[in-house]
């Protein structure tokens, strides 16, 4: 074999390896990326005092309870704050930022939370929440 030959098959072989590194690379740091995103949006939900008082509302067993009912024909900030935390995290699973195992492990209970609640389901599609009502709409196909 002549030098050339030997250089084009190293080039080649460099050229593969290369490209399998930079694969493993770009995959890394998309788990990392994604780890991120999942962090901060579990301190902003889970730690943020507005967003707990509209947890605690929500999480009653009553059909619909009259606090709920206030939430709604008053549309609060803490309210809004909470479906648009949500719109949001629908927003990072469509550009597929998360997918949709992560957001459910995380927030899977309260998704089914809004879900379950045909009033808050109602004020969702009234006030064009799309990409939330789209992510309920999956969530309660996937749980069948």
């Amino acid at each position: 074999m002549k030098i050339t030959e030997w250089i084009s098959i190293f080039g080649t072989v460099f050229t593969a390896i290369a490209a399998v590194f930079g694969v493993y690379v770009y995959w890394r740091n998309s788990r990392l990326e994604r780890a991120k995103w999942l962090a901060s949006l579990y301190e902003k939900f889970y730690e943020k005092g507005h967003l707990k008082e509209i947890r605690q509302i929500l999480d009653c067993d009553d059909e619909i309870s009259l606090e709920i009912a206030k939430l709604i024909r008053d549309e609060s900030a803490n309210f809004t704050d909470y479906l648009n935390f949500f719109e949001f995290v629908a927003f990072l699973k469509n550009a597929r930022q998360l997918n949709f195992s992560e957001v459910e492990q995380l927030f899977g209970y309260y998704l089914n939370s809004l879900e379950r609640r045909k009033e808050i389901r109602l004020y969702i599609e009234a006030k064009d929440y799309q990409l939330l009502g789209n992510l309920l709409t999956e969530y309660k196909e996937r749980k069948k």
